[in-house]
């Protein structure tokens, strides 16, 4: 199955390989998403025939955008976050074009897929300039996007600002390890947004990740001055990155 206007994308994480097609005039989901677990360990081999497995499910037949959690350049992985370390220097683009016979495949970081999708279709769609997109969870991804052309591999998670990593100082993680309160919790993400609007001035911060759920509960703590809104699409924010960048033929 493939058709005009849709493309199918495909978003890798630590604990699920999800996928469907995506309509590119809406960014909705043509169908419901399928999720199959991530192998464990996680490596390429394991990845790529799960990938397999999905598209096959899915009765797709054409191109495949996917997202990794790692700096992927040219195809090529060059790092390696919740997945297995043999992902690191693995030509990613090529793995997953064979084990999907051949057909054209596209990989990028994971947030950068977010953002492409927030950018366009969701929390971000009515802002210009440039937007920044932030995950909070186990650490702090980012992605970049000027008047909705993606900088890819941003990584401004290990940012230091004043003396620490951002995603030391601030990622949801944390807040959970030092059993911070919301207050508390804030301050740091204020100090963290301050250092990022200071050197980049945003149009925009969108936090996603699962604390954004929560967003009523700590953006309006927060101190700095670039407005802060929640990310919309929550688990699906991949899945429509990916298959825009696989339709526009984005290789990071």
């Amino acid at each position: 199955m493939s058709a005009r206007g849709h493309a199918f994308g495909i978003d890798i994480g630590g604990s699920g390989i999800k996928g469907a097609a995506v309509d590119l005039a809406t960014g909705e989901l043509v169908h419901h998403r399928i999720k199959i677990p991530t192998p464990h360990p996680a490596t390429p081999k394991a990845v790529a025939e799960t990938v397999a497995r999905l598209v096959a499910e899915a009765g797709w037949d054409g191109p495949v955008g996917i997202t990794l959690p790692c700096v992927v350049l040219d195809g090529v992985a060059h790092t390696a976050a919740n997945v297995d370390p043999a992902w690191i220097g693995t030509d990613a683009r090529t793995l997953f074009g064979s084990a999907l016979g051949g057909r054209q495949v596209t990989v990028l970081n994971d947030a950068d897929a977010a953002g492409l999708a927030e950018d366009r279709y969701g929390a971000a769609k009515d802002y210009a300039g440039l937007v920044m997109l932030l995950t909070f969870g186990t650490g702090i991804g980012s992605a970049l996007l000027y008047h909705g052309t993606l900088v890819p591999n941003s990584e401004l998670g290990h940012l230091e600002v004043g003396g620490m990593e951002t995603e030391h100082r601030a990622a949801a993680s944390v807040k959970e390890r030092d059993g911070l309160s919301y207050e508390q919790w804030a301050a740091r993400v204020s100090t963290v947004l301050i250092g990022l609007e200071n050197l980049f001035w945003p149009t925009v911060f969108v936090a996603g990740g699962g604390i954004s759920r929560d967003a009523d509960h700590w953006i309006p703590l927060l101190t700095n001055r670039t407005p802060v809104i929640a990310a919309d699409l929550k688990n699906t924010a991949g899945i429509v990155g990916a298959a825009m960048a696989v339709a526009a033929g984005i290789a990071p």
